[in-house]
């Protein structure tokens, strides 16, 4: 191998190990449920800003399901009635958050998800309770609940 060959070589080993640090340097293992602060049922990455209002304490004070996927992904498409269907059932006892990764990447990172879509179960005070890689079904979903301890079918606060 001639000197430039080599030069390549060891310019993309360097690439490649800059990669991996970024990479890890993101990801701190342990999910944050901060990260989908935003509306219920859209895809999000923004953080209220100044006092939260009334209703952003109460919604905040909720158990909390996010998905993460992508708008191009054929399950996370499947989900998407479904998780629709959810935040306006359980308006009031559920708060639903659905992050993009292709247009929020650091939300897959700093969750640590390795496959869309993913469903992160939290409970009213933000400890991430389960998780699950895949299609999730609306009664696969409400029974996870149901196995948690947490129960839904109260009326709204």
């Amino acid at each position: 191998m001639n000197a430039r060959g080599r030069i390549l070589v060891v310019a993309a080993l360097v690439a490649a190990v800059a990669l991996v640090l970024a990479f890890k340097r993101g990801s701190t293992g342990s999910p944050r449920p901060e990260l989908a602060e935003g509306r219920s049922g859209g895809t999000t990455d923004a953080r209220p800003t100044g006092s939260p209002t009334a209703s952003q304490a109460a919604e905040a004070a909720l158990p909390r399901l996010v998905d993460l996927g992508a708008n191009t992904c054929i399950p996370c498409k499947m989900m998407a009635p479904i998780l629709e269907e959810l935040s306006s059932e359980y308006e009031g006892r559920l708060r639903v958050d659905v992050i993009d990764v292709r247009e929020n990447p650091d939300a897959a990172r700093q969750t640590g998800i390795r496959v869309i879509p993913t469903q992160i179960f939290y409970d009213a005070s933000g400890k991430e309770l389960s998780r699950h890689e895949g299609f999730m079904s609306k009664e696969d979903i409400l029974a996870t609940w149901k196995e948690l301890g947490i129960d839904l079918s109260g009326s709204a606060r």
